[in-house]
């Protein structure tokens, strides 16, 4: 079974910063893509960032030049730094893994996902 836990978020203000972290734990060989999605109410789920392995990584047009996404694979977590946050950033946010569970998945070439429970981020104006 896999884990993914969540934490960092809160209530912060309009321009402030907040830092994301999410741990994945569990039975895991290895781990392809970590992403960050959020939901705001009445909305549908949206990818905010992401990151491969080796560090390559891609932002949301919203969120580009504020948001920073960053991961240690010794650790299996992946954070999201926050900055200049504005009222529309306000939402769940979301982490995201891509994994293989044994050498199993590895020679099958099998990939899964899993979702952690969610962080609430508020940002007041």
């Amino acid at each position: 079974q896999v884990q993914l836990v969540e934490s960092g978020g809160g209530l912060v203000q309009a321009g402030g910063s907040l830092r994301l972290s999410c741990a994945v734990s569990g039975s895991i060989y290895s781990i392809s893509t970590m992403d960050w999605y959020r939901q705001a109410p009445g909305r549908q789920r949206e990818l905010v960032a992401e990151i491969t392995p080796g560090g390559a990584t891609d932002y949301a047009d919203s969120v580009k030049g504020r948001f920073i996404i960053s991961r240690d694979n010794v650790k299996n977590t992946v954070y999201l730094q926050m900055n200049s946050l504005k009222p529309e950033d306000t939402a769940v946010y979301y982490c995201n893994a891509d994994y293989q569970a044994s050498y199993s998945d590895y020679i099958k070439g099998a990939h899964r996902r899993s979702w952690g429970q969610g962080t609430q981020v508020t940002v007041s104006s």
